[in-house]
């Protein structure tokens, strides 16, 4: 059985890696996740930037990671710093992520996050 830590490890090396496979795996398809901006996007949202190539991480480093495990569910709360590309644009910045994992059927999926930015005060 895989460990919310190794698939946390997996879910950032298919983010680097724009894994649209391995994603489709790790992402349930009934997601709800609020972006920094505040807009709420779905799983067939997320595939489609890394497939058209819209959104491309060129980094994403893990800083500080909590996870409470709660049976058939999981909280990750993790500190990321992330650059790459989103839309032609060139970014950088450290974000905390919020997501939510069930296992249904067996397997360890998403079904919900949250991204904020951290703004330097």
């Amino acid at each position: 059985m895989m460990t919310i830590e190794r698939l946390e490890e997996k879910l950032r090396q298919a983010m680097l890696d724009s894994d649209v496979p391995i994603l489709d795996e790790l992402i349930a398809d009934d997601l709800i996740f609020t972006m920094h901006t505040g807009l709420v996007v779905d799983k067939q949202y997320d595939l489609d930037a890394h497939r058209s190539g819209m959104h491309k991480f060129t980094k994403v480093e893990i800083d500080d990671q909590q996870i409470l495990n709660y049976g058939n569910f999981a909280v990750v709360a993790v500190k990321t710093y992330l650059a790459g590309i989103h839309d032609q644009q060139a970014f950088s910045g450290t974000y905390r992520f919020t997501r939510v994992w069930a296992k249904r059927q067996d397997r360890w999926q998403i079904v919900a996050g949250h991204v904020c930015q951290l703004v330097s005060l």
